[in-house]
């Protein structure tokens, strides 16, 4: 790998190569929300930009390496795509000031169990992690499906046609690029797929138009937080969640860059997150979460500082101060985002499957029973009207397919397969 110290022109590129690798995924959290809970293009603009800024502050947060606080591994924190789902049930339900209020909840929580999650993680070994992850992925495909159509009860041919060209270029990225090209191959279906349905005429600039040149975020931009206990619960189990795919992303760097990575550092890593998703909260964002196709970015640099990074940190700042670039991604026609979603959901659900190749199935009959129950029920269980007879906060809860695979996941692991031994757990 290489080690050497990069000039700071060598080390902004590569810091750009970063931002690049993780704007898709990050946009499309705040695109998908405000789609379904209805927001106009005003608010979407507002909730991109700032999702922007405080991308870059959660992983300036992230990067020190200080005694209380921050992983100091060269990680990039972006919107966390569970957070979906269930931020739009509540949204829809009850309203934006409870959303942000349960994630405000959610911030604190995972501050206040930094350090004692930092010791029980094995809890969540890769039968748990990857039934999780999978639901995660399939759940969301649904939606990516209703954008193919342009959200409509009867798509046209030209929606289906744009979407299929979108799906096709991000597949040829993937098959002929290599290296850093590969890695960006969502962005580069995306901003095909838009100059396509340009030619088409199917490309709105009047958001761009209308937006700002210059804005500041605003604390409670949509209203003063509100706080419901089912709400609450239901962001502290994707929190959770969050935290697991998080330890997952710290523990890779740390084998790629060489630094040892003790439970004292976990729980630093874990209190950033928490504080990141707090101030999200605060400033009306999503949660956030480390991304996992930036490691995939440090293994083909071979970089193992932190340097780039600070400079990813910083463009995210300066950009998500600029509300007319966080228009642009209003550009993208419903159709073309459906299209680049289908396969990115679609790897999240693969990459979940993934770490099925960690769990014994050969001699532990039991791990077939938690993937199988727990994948069936958070895809079965996701928005469905099963339920319609309970009372709304039930429902809330009981159909959302992530949290029911983190719970059911959870559950049978430890009824099944018992306590994990004292000697797993990190130190």
């Amino acid at each position: 790998m290489q080690t050497k110290e990069q000039n700071h022109p060598q080390a902004a590129v590569l810091g750009l190569q970063h931002l690049l690798a993780m704007y898709a995924g990050s946009i499309l959290v705040p695109i998908m929300i405000a789609g379904a809970l209805g927001y106009s293009q005003e608010q979407l603009t507002y909730l991109i930009s700032t999702d922007i800024f405080m991308c870059g502050v959660a992983t300036f947060l992230q990067l020190q390496l200080r005694k209380h606080f921050g992983i100091g591994l060269p990680v990039v924190l972006g919107c966390a795509f569970q957070s979906v789902a269930p931020l739009s049930i509540i949204g829809a339900q009850q309203g934006s000031g409870y959303m942000f209020g349960a994630l405000i909840a959610s911030g604190i929580y995972v501050v206040l169990v930094a350090g004692v999650f930092s010791k029980v993680a094995n809890y969540f070994p890769p039968v748990v992690t990857g039934s999780v992850i999978t639901t995660i992925g399939l759940t969301l495909i649904s939606v990516a499906i209703g954008n193919m159509g342009n959200n409509v009860e009867k798509p046209t041919s030209q929606s289906m046609i744009l979407s299929l060209i979108t799906i096709a270029i991000v597949i040829a990225v993937n098959v002929f690029a290599k290296g850093f090209i590969k890695s960006i191959a969502i962005l580069i279906g995306l901003i095909a797929g838009t100059v396509i349905a340009a030619f088409m005429g199917l490309v709105d600039v009047s958001a761009v138009a209308a937006a700002p040149l210059i804005h500041v975020p605003q604390p409670f931009y949509f209203g003063m937080p509100q706080f419901e206990i089912t709400s609450i619960v239901m962001m502290c189990i994707i929190a959770t969640v969050s935290m697991v795919e998080s330890t997952g992303v710290y523990l890779a760097l740390a084998d790629l860059t060489d630094d040892k990575l003790d439970s004292q550092r976990l729980r630093n890593g874990y209190r950033s997150e928490g504080l990141a998703v707090l101030l999200g909260g605060i400033f009306n964002t999503f949660p956030y979460t480390g991304f996992s196709q930036n490691v995939g970015l440090v293994r083909i640099s071979g970089i193992k500082t932190r340097r780039p990074i600070y400079y990813t940190a910083l463009f995210l700042v300066l950009l998500g101060l600029v509300p007319k670039f966080g228009a642009l991604a209003q550009l993208i026609p419903s159709p073309v985002l459906g299209g680049a979603m289908i396969v990115l959901f679609g790897m999240v659900a693969v990459q979940g499957m993934q770490m099925f190749r960690q769990v014994d199935f050969e001699h532990n009959e039991h791990n077939f029973i938690i993937v199988a129950v727990s994948v069936a029920c958070g895809v079965g269980f996701n928005g469905t009207n099963l339920f319609a007879s309970l009372p709304s906060t039930v429902q809330m809860f009981l159909t959302n397919g992530i949290v029911i695979a983190t719970l059911f996941s959870v559950v049978l692991n430890l009824i099944l397969n018992g306590k994990p031994k004292q000697d797993d757990v990190l130190d």
